[in-house]
């Protein structure tokens, strides 16, 4: 389970760590809850609170994955430079309970899949500390789950720094990253464009422009205890500057969102596989 305007980040601790593989089941099973913060869409000054179920799913295939961060395939690999292919998603929003769109059609779910390249800029990115940079190149759709729409695209450049086994007892994961974000018009278009049919004496007709959609911090912590998955996050975008800046509908130059998540293991595959990273 996205960041705004001007934004400076630099890593300057990189510790290396060696490569161990480690035996891990094939495939885990369970069932958890995530409670969820977040504004209507980027840009509105106005959050809801969500609690929601999620199955607890882990593969790790030689082909496709599934872990906390999504479904993915890698299509190459070295030892400095991956090219998966990946997914996200985004819950909808009532536009009859938010003051700026009132009148307007319902944001939908959003689902995004892409290539993501991912190229590690400090020796391996195999032991417990990782420094890469990533850049997830990724088709937007909407749907309600009846019919889906295409809503252009969007992209992520950013550096990503993982530290894992950390914290009292160890057994700690986190991660922090940091990058610009770019939208197309038509993914631009979804959120901030007001067509005259839903234009008001305060909210006046708008088309948005394709490019600069803001910059993005986001940090995650995460354990894994014997039978339990608990996972945090927080994010936050800054909206300076972007090429919608002049739209109605947006009401804050910044957005932050956070969520936090527990889960139960219930079943795991007997046969076991060496995980290097």
């Amino acid at each position: 389970m996205r960041f705004g305007r001007t934004f400076a980040a630099g890593f300057l601790v990189c510790v290396s760590g060696a490569a161990k593989a480690e035996e891990k089941p094939l495939w885990e099973l369970g069932f958890g809850f995530f409670a969820l913060t977040s504004p209507d869409y980027r840009g509105s000054d106005e959050s809801h609170a969500y609690l929601l179920p999620f199955p607890y799913i882990i593969y790790r295939g030689d082909i496709i994955k599934i872990d906390r961060s999504g479904i993915y395939s890698r299509l190459f690999e070295t030892d400095r430079v991956h090219l998966d292919l990946s997914a996200d998603g985004s819950v909808p929003a009532d536009s009859s309970k938010n003051s700026a769109r009132q009148g307007m059609p319902d944001l939908d779910a959003t689902f995004e899949i892409g290539p993501a390249l991912e190229i590690c800029l400090w020796r391996s990115c195999k032991g417990e500390h990782k420094l890469q940079f990533r850049l997830p190149v990724r088709a937007v759709f909407s749907t309600d789950f009846g019919s889906i729409d295409s809503r252009g695209g969007s992209t992520h450049p950013n550096l990503n720094f993982d530290i894992k086994n950390i914290g009292p007892g160890g057994g700690w994961n986190f991660g922090v990253a940091a990058g610009p974000l770019y939208g197309s018009e038509r993914y631009h278009d979804y959120y901030y464009e007001v067509a005259p049919l839903y234009a008001t004496g305060s909210r006046p007709a708008y088309d948005a422009r394709g490019g600069y959609s803001g910059s993005r911090l986001t940090l995650a912590l995460s354990k894994r205890f014997q039978h339990v998955w608990v996972g945090a996050f927080a994010r936050y975008d800054t909206l300076s500057g972007v090429k919608f800046e002049d739209s109605p509908l947006l009401r804050s130059d910044h957005a932050f969102m956070a969520g936090l998540s527990v889960a139960w293991i219930f079943a795991e595959s007997k046969q076991r596989v060496d995980v290097k990273d």
